[in-house]
Protein backbone atom coordinates (compact mmCIF):
# COMPACT_ATOMS: atom_id res chain seq x y z
CA UNK A 1 0.00 0.00 0.00
CA UNK A 2 1.11 3.68 -0.74
CA UNK A 3 2.71 5.28 2.55
CA UNK A 4 1.20 8.63 1.02
CA UNK A 5 -2.26 6.63 1.63
CA UNK A 6 -4.25 9.53 3.64
CA UNK A 7 -5.72 6.61 5.88
CA UNK A 8 -3.70 4.55 7.76
CA UNK A 9 -4.42 0.84 7.74
CA UNK A 10 -3.76 -1.58 10.38
CA UNK A 11 -3.50 -5.20 9.80
CA UNK A 12 -3.75 -6.99 13.55
CA UNK A 13 -3.26 -10.50 14.31
CA UNK A 14 -6.39 -11.06 16.96
CA UNK A 15 -5.52 -13.99 17.90
CA UNK A 16 -1.42 -13.64 19.21
CA UNK A 17 -0.12 -12.98 22.46
CA UNK A 18 -1.24 -14.53 25.92
CA UNK A 19 -4.72 -13.39 26.08
CA UNK A 20 -5.67 -13.11 22.41
CA UNK A 21 -9.07 -11.33 21.44
CA UNK A 22 -10.07 -10.12 24.66
CA UNK A 23 -7.01 -8.05 25.36
CA UNK A 24 -6.38 -7.07 21.48
CA UNK A 25 -10.25 -6.35 19.99
CA UNK A 26 -10.35 -4.14 23.70
CA UNK A 27 -7.33 -2.12 22.44
CA UNK A 28 -8.25 -1.80 19.08
CA UNK A 29 -11.42 -0.33 20.20
CA UNK A 30 -9.98 1.94 22.62
CA UNK A 31 -7.95 3.13 19.44
CA UNK A 32 -10.04 3.75 17.22
CA UNK A 33 -12.09 5.87 19.43
CA UNK A 34 -9.17 7.71 19.25
CA UNK A 35 -8.27 7.40 15.96
CA UNK A 36 -11.10 7.14 13.53
CA UNK A 37 -9.51 8.57 10.19
CA UNK A 38 -7.39 5.09 11.00
CA UNK A 39 -8.46 1.47 9.81
CA UNK A 40 -8.47 -1.37 11.09
CA UNK A 41 -8.18 -5.37 9.62
CA UNK A 42 -9.08 -7.32 12.49
CA UNK A 43 -7.36 -10.81 11.42
CA UNK A 44 -8.00 -14.07 13.07
CA UNK A 45 -11.27 -16.75 13.29
CA UNK A 46 -14.47 -14.61 12.41
CA UNK A 47 -16.23 -17.10 14.66
CA UNK A 48 -14.59 -15.90 17.98
CA UNK A 49 -13.93 -12.72 17.38
CA UNK A 50 -17.25 -11.50 16.24
CA UNK A 51 -18.61 -11.88 19.76
CA UNK A 52 -16.33 -10.10 21.43
CA UNK A 53 -16.08 -7.66 19.10
CA UNK A 54 -19.26 -6.53 19.54
CA UNK A 55 -18.97 -6.14 23.32
CA UNK A 56 -16.36 -3.43 22.80
CA UNK A 57 -17.34 0.38 23.45
CA UNK A 58 -18.29 2.21 20.77
CA UNK A 59 -17.84 -0.21 17.46
CA UNK A 60 -21.42 -0.41 16.61
CA UNK A 61 -21.27 3.08 15.50
CA UNK A 62 -17.63 2.22 13.51
CA UNK A 63 -18.77 1.45 9.54
CA UNK A 64 -17.26 -1.56 7.30
CA UNK A 65 -14.71 0.89 5.72
CA UNK A 66 -13.21 1.67 9.10
CA UNK A 67 -13.20 -2.23 10.41
CA UNK A 68 -13.11 -5.27 8.54
CA UNK A 69 -12.81 -8.99 9.92
CA UNK A 70 -10.14 -11.04 7.68
CA UNK A 71 -10.43 -14.66 8.34
CA UNK A 72 -7.29 -16.77 9.46
CA UNK A 73 -7.82 -20.21 10.70
CA UNK A 74 -4.93 -21.09 12.25
CA UNK A 75 -3.12 -19.57 15.30
CA UNK A 76 0.46 -19.91 16.05
CA UNK A 77 1.08 -20.64 19.68
CA UNK A 78 3.44 -19.05 21.99
CA UNK A 79 5.71 -22.30 21.91
CA UNK A 80 5.42 -22.69 18.28
CA UNK A 81 8.65 -23.77 16.55
CA UNK A 82 9.45 -21.42 13.27
CA UNK A 83 9.41 -24.17 11.00
CA UNK A 84 5.88 -25.00 12.41
CA UNK A 85 4.89 -20.87 11.59
CA UNK A 86 6.18 -21.19 8.72
CA UNK A 87 5.43 -24.45 6.99
CA UNK A 88 2.95 -25.84 9.04
CA UNK A 89 0.48 -23.24 9.60
CA UNK A 90 -0.04 -21.31 6.35
CA UNK A 91 -3.13 -19.48 7.18
CA UNK A 92 -2.44 -18.41 10.90
CA UNK A 93 -3.33 -15.15 11.95
CA UNK A 94 0.45 -14.27 12.50
CA UNK A 95 1.37 -14.77 8.62
CA UNK A 96 -2.65 -13.71 6.94
CA UNK A 97 -1.92 -10.30 8.51
CA UNK A 98 1.65 -9.75 7.49
CA UNK A 99 0.02 -10.63 4.41
CA UNK A 100 -2.35 -7.85 4.58
CA UNK A 101 1.08 -5.44 4.38
CA UNK A 102 2.89 -7.63 1.55
CA UNK A 103 -0.35 -7.50 -0.78
CA UNK A 104 -0.73 -3.67 -0.03
CA UNK A 105 -4.02 -3.73 1.86
CA UNK A 106 -2.89 -2.72 4.99
CA UNK A 107 0.72 0.06 5.44
CA UNK A 108 1.46 -2.16 8.50
CA UNK A 109 1.14 -5.81 10.94
CA UNK A 110 0.82 -5.75 14.07
CA UNK A 111 1.45 -8.92 16.56
CA UNK A 112 1.68 -10.06 20.27
CA UNK A 113 2.46 -13.48 19.03
CA UNK A 114 5.54 -15.70 19.02
CA UNK A 115 8.53 -13.12 18.43
CA UNK A 116 10.56 -15.97 16.43
CA UNK A 117 7.25 -16.79 14.52
CA UNK A 118 6.99 -12.91 13.88
CA UNK A 119 10.31 -12.55 12.44
CA UNK A 120 10.94 -15.38 10.39
CA UNK A 121 7.39 -15.03 8.33
CA UNK A 122 7.63 -11.49 8.20
CA UNK A 123 11.42 -11.71 6.35
CA UNK A 124 10.45 -14.66 4.31
CA UNK A 125 7.35 -12.43 3.04
CA UNK A 126 8.60 -9.01 3.04
CA UNK A 127 11.67 -10.01 2.36
CA UNK A 128 14.72 -7.32 3.20
CA UNK A 129 15.36 -3.69 1.79
CA UNK A 130 18.36 -3.43 -0.23
CA UNK A 131 21.41 -2.41 1.38
CA UNK A 132 19.98 -4.56 4.51
CA UNK A 133 21.43 -7.69 5.31
CA UNK A 134 18.99 -8.37 8.40
CA UNK A 135 16.55 -7.00 10.20
CA UNK A 136 16.62 -6.13 13.66
CA UNK A 137 14.28 -5.33 16.57
CA UNK A 138 14.11 -2.10 17.95
CA UNK A 139 12.00 -0.83 20.97
CA UNK A 140 12.59 2.31 23.63
CA UNK A 141 13.30 2.31 27.06
CA UNK A 142 12.35 4.80 28.93
CA UNK A 143 15.29 7.36 30.46
CA UNK A 144 15.90 10.05 33.55
CA UNK A 145 15.36 12.92 31.01
CA UNK A 146 11.40 11.96 30.61
CA UNK A 147 11.95 10.60 26.85
CA UNK A 148 12.83 7.17 25.50
CA UNK A 149 15.95 5.67 24.47
CA UNK A 150 15.84 3.25 21.20
CA UNK A 151 17.86 0.22 21.42
CA UNK A 152 18.68 -1.85 18.74
CA UNK A 153 18.85 -4.67 18.13
CA UNK A 154 17.30 -6.73 21.09
CA UNK A 155 17.49 -10.15 20.16
CA UNK A 156 17.21 -10.84 16.10
CA UNK A 157 20.71 -10.95 15.59
CA UNK A 158 23.06 -12.71 18.34
CA UNK A 159 26.21 -12.63 16.33
CA UNK A 160 26.67 -9.24 14.40
CA UNK A 161 29.54 -8.01 12.25
CA UNK A 162 30.80 -4.13 12.19
CA UNK A 163 28.93 -3.28 9.21
CA UNK A 164 25.38 -5.05 10.59
CA UNK A 165 25.72 -2.66 13.57
CA UNK A 166 26.18 0.17 11.17
CA UNK A 167 22.80 -0.75 9.09
CA UNK A 168 21.41 -0.78 12.38
CA UNK A 169 22.46 2.24 13.47
CA UNK A 170 20.57 3.76 9.83
CA UNK A 171 17.77 1.82 10.86
CA UNK A 172 17.49 2.86 14.36
CA UNK A 173 17.79 6.72 13.36
CA UNK A 174 14.85 6.62 10.70
CA UNK A 175 12.72 5.15 13.68
CA UNK A 176 13.75 7.52 16.38
CA UNK A 177 13.00 10.39 13.69
CA UNK A 178 9.29 9.06 13.27
CA UNK A 179 8.62 8.60 16.50
CA UNK A 180 10.52 11.60 18.76
CA UNK A 181 10.36 14.01 15.87
CA UNK A 182 14.04 14.37 15.41
CA UNK A 183 15.39 14.92 11.63
CA UNK A 184 19.16 14.02 12.91
CA UNK A 185 18.83 11.97 16.18
CA UNK A 186 22.09 10.58 18.15
CA UNK A 187 23.89 7.74 18.25
CA UNK A 188 25.54 5.59 20.50
CA UNK A 189 27.57 2.76 20.39
CA UNK A 190 27.20 0.48 23.38
CA UNK A 191 30.89 -0.73 24.55
CA UNK A 192 32.18 -1.73 28.13
CA UNK A 193 33.88 2.22 27.77
CA UNK A 194 33.87 5.68 26.26
CA UNK A 195 37.03 5.31 25.37
CA UNK A 196 38.15 4.14 21.50
CA UNK A 197 40.48 1.77 22.83
CA UNK A 198 37.55 -0.11 24.52
CA UNK A 199 35.88 -2.91 23.71
CA UNK A 200 36.73 -5.86 20.83
CA UNK A 201 37.55 -5.58 17.33
CA UNK A 202 34.07 -5.85 16.14
CA UNK A 203 33.24 -2.49 18.33
CA UNK A 204 36.01 -1.00 17.28
CA UNK A 205 35.31 -1.66 13.57
CA UNK A 206 32.18 -0.59 13.85
CA UNK A 207 32.57 2.94 15.81
CA UNK A 208 35.26 3.63 12.81
CA UNK A 209 32.45 2.76 10.78
CA UNK A 210 29.91 4.92 12.43
CA UNK A 211 32.56 7.88 12.62
CA UNK A 212 32.64 7.46 8.75
CA UNK A 213 29.07 8.06 9.05
CA UNK A 214 28.88 10.83 10.81
CA UNK A 215 31.54 12.60 8.67
CA UNK A 216 29.55 12.05 5.85
CA UNK A 217 26.18 13.06 7.19
CA UNK A 218 24.70 9.92 6.84
CA UNK A 219 24.18 10.13 10.59
CA UNK A 220 24.22 12.14 14.09
CA UNK A 221 26.89 9.40 15.77
CA UNK A 222 27.72 10.73 19.52
CA UNK A 223 30.39 7.79 20.23
CA UNK A 224 30.92 4.66 22.42
CA UNK A 225 28.49 4.88 25.50
CA UNK A 226 27.70 2.47 28.68
CA UNK A 227 25.09 0.53 29.59
CA UNK A 228 23.71 3.27 32.25
CA UNK A 229 23.73 5.24 28.91
CA UNK A 230 20.33 3.50 28.21
CA UNK A 231 18.64 5.39 30.97
CA UNK A 232 20.12 8.40 31.49
CA UNK A 233 18.89 9.53 27.77
CA UNK A 234 23.09 10.27 26.45
CA UNK A 235 21.65 9.54 22.86
CA UNK A 236 18.83 8.79 21.37
CA UNK A 237 19.47 5.72 19.81
CA UNK A 238 21.35 3.55 21.49
CA UNK A 239 23.15 0.28 19.07
CA UNK A 240 24.34 -3.34 20.27
CA UNK A 241 23.85 -6.59 18.76
CA UNK A 242 21.15 -8.76 19.84
CA UNK A 243 22.82 -10.52 22.40
CA UNK A 244 24.12 -8.00 24.43
CA UNK A 245 20.64 -5.99 23.60
CA UNK A 246 18.34 -8.74 24.71
CA UNK A 247 20.70 -9.27 27.95
CA UNK A 248 20.48 -5.58 29.06
CA UNK A 249 16.45 -5.07 28.05
CA UNK A 250 15.60 -8.56 30.46
CA UNK A 251 17.95 -7.20 32.83
CA UNK A 252 16.16 -3.49 32.95
CA UNK A 253 12.83 -5.61 33.02
CA UNK A 254 14.67 -7.32 36.33
CA UNK A 255 15.29 -4.87 38.15
CA UNK A 256 11.87 -2.96 38.09
CA UNK A 257 10.32 -5.69 38.77
CA UNK A 258 12.23 -6.12 41.57
CA UNK A 259 12.50 -2.55 43.02
CA UNK A 260 8.65 -2.57 42.81
CA UNK A 261 8.44 -5.47 44.82
CA UNK A 262 10.55 -4.35 47.43
CA UNK A 263 8.47 -1.18 47.40
CA UNK A 264 5.75 -2.90 47.84
CA UNK A 265 7.08 -5.35 51.10
CA UNK A 266 8.75 -2.03 52.80
CA UNK A 267 5.21 -0.44 52.60
CA UNK A 268 3.50 -2.91 53.90
CA UNK A 269 5.60 -4.47 56.80
CA UNK A 270 3.59 -2.71 59.42
CA UNK A 271 1.03 0.05 60.23
CA UNK A 272 3.17 2.82 60.28
CA UNK A 273 4.82 1.89 56.41
CA UNK A 274 1.17 1.87 55.23
CA UNK A 275 0.26 5.36 56.74
CA UNK A 276 3.69 6.15 55.37
CA UNK A 277 2.68 4.59 51.95
CA UNK A 278 -0.72 6.98 51.78
CA UNK A 279 1.11 9.72 52.43
CA UNK A 280 3.69 8.72 49.37
CA UNK A 281 0.75 7.92 46.80
CA UNK A 282 0.64 10.71 44.52
CA UNK A 283 4.58 9.85 44.19
CA UNK A 284 4.46 6.59 43.74
CA UNK A 285 1.67 6.86 41.76
CA UNK A 286 3.74 9.58 39.21
CA UNK A 287 7.01 7.30 39.47
CA UNK A 288 5.12 4.17 38.36
CA UNK A 289 3.56 5.94 35.10
CA UNK A 290 6.93 6.95 34.05
CA UNK A 291 8.09 3.82 34.70
CA UNK A 292 5.45 2.19 33.80
CA UNK A 293 6.62 -0.08 30.89
CA UNK A 294 3.21 -0.32 29.29
CA UNK A 295 3.93 2.85 28.17
CA UNK A 296 6.51 1.74 25.80
CA UNK A 297 5.22 -1.36 24.45
CA UNK A 298 5.80 -2.09 20.52
CA UNK A 299 8.80 -2.83 19.15
CA UNK A 300 9.41 -2.28 15.57
CA UNK A 301 11.15 -5.00 13.26
CA UNK A 302 13.61 -3.26 10.74
CA UNK A 303 15.06 -3.89 7.66
CA UNK A 304 12.05 -5.39 5.96
CA UNK A 305 10.14 -3.98 2.81
CA UNK A 306 6.83 -3.41 4.96
CA UNK A 307 6.46 -2.20 8.40
CA UNK A 308 5.78 -4.81 11.20
CA UNK A 309 5.27 -4.48 14.77
CA UNK A 310 5.80 -6.58 17.90
CA UNK A 311 4.01 -6.22 20.71
CA UNK A 312 5.01 -8.07 24.07
CA UNK A 313 3.12 -11.11 24.58
CA UNK A 314 1.78 -10.58 28.08
CA UNK A 315 0.47 -7.11 27.07
CA UNK A 316 -2.65 -5.67 28.82
CA UNK A 317 -5.53 -3.91 26.55
CA UNK A 318 -3.22 -0.54 27.02
CA UNK A 319 -0.16 -1.47 26.19
CA UNK A 320 -1.58 -2.96 23.22
CA UNK A 321 -2.97 0.07 22.49
CA UNK A 322 0.21 2.07 22.74
CA UNK A 323 1.99 -0.75 20.21
CA UNK A 324 -0.63 0.07 17.73
CA UNK A 325 -0.50 3.85 17.99
CA UNK A 326 3.45 3.48 17.60
CA UNK A 327 2.62 1.39 14.51
CA UNK A 328 0.53 4.01 13.08
CA UNK A 329 2.60 6.80 14.12
CA UNK A 330 5.44 4.69 12.07
CA UNK A 331 2.94 4.46 8.57
CA UNK A 332 1.55 7.63 9.14
CA UNK A 333 5.30 9.38 9.25
CA UNK A 334 6.54 7.06 6.19
CA UNK A 335 9.15 5.40 7.81
CA UNK A 336 9.89 2.85 5.18
CA UNK A 337 10.72 5.29 2.79
CA UNK A 338 12.70 7.89 5.49
CA UNK A 339 14.56 4.65 6.35
CA UNK A 340 15.53 3.47 2.08
CA UNK A 341 16.71 7.19 1.99
CA UNK A 342 19.07 6.85 4.67
CA UNK A 343 20.36 3.49 3.20
CA UNK A 344 20.49 4.94 -0.35
CA UNK A 345 22.87 8.22 1.26
CA UNK A 346 24.94 5.73 2.92
CA UNK A 347 25.09 3.03 -0.02
CA UNK A 348 28.78 3.96 -0.61
CA UNK A 349 29.49 3.42 3.01
CA UNK A 350 27.57 0.10 3.41
CA UNK A 351 28.82 -1.12 0.09
CA UNK A 352 32.65 -0.50 1.56
CA UNK A 353 31.84 -2.35 4.22
CA UNK A 354 30.48 -5.16 3.24
CA UNK A 355 33.29 -5.80 0.64
CA UNK A 356 35.69 -5.25 3.91
CA UNK A 357 33.48 -8.33 5.96
CA UNK A 358 33.74 -10.47 2.35
CA UNK A 359 37.30 -10.15 2.18
CA UNK A 360 38.13 -10.50 6.52
CA UNK A 361 36.13 -14.00 6.05
CA UNK A 362 37.75 -15.01 3.00
CA UNK A 363 41.37 -14.27 4.24
CA UNK A 364 40.33 -16.04 7.88
CA UNK A 365 38.89 -19.01 5.49
CA UNK A 366 42.96 -19.13 3.56
CA UNK A 367 44.62 -19.18 7.19
CA UNK A 368 42.74 -21.86 8.84
CA UNK A 369 43.50 -23.98 5.68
Amino acid sequence: MDESSSKVVLAVDCMGGDHGPNVTLAACARFMRQYPDAGLLLVGQPDVLQPVWAQQQGVAALTAEQVKIVAATEVVAMDDTIETALRRKKDSSMRVAILQVRDGAAHVAVSAGNTGALMAVARYLLKTIDGIDRPAIASQLPNSKGGATTVLDLGANVDCGAEHLLQFAMMGSALASVLQNKEHPSVGLLNIGEEAIKGNETIKHARELLLQAGQNGSLNFYGNVEGNDIFKGTTDIVVCDGFVGNVALKASEGLASMVASFLRQEFSRNLFTRMAAMMAYPVLKAFKNRADYRRYNGAALLGLRGLVFKSHGSADALAFENALQRAYDAARNNLITRLQARISHAAPLLEQAAENQSADAASSTRESV
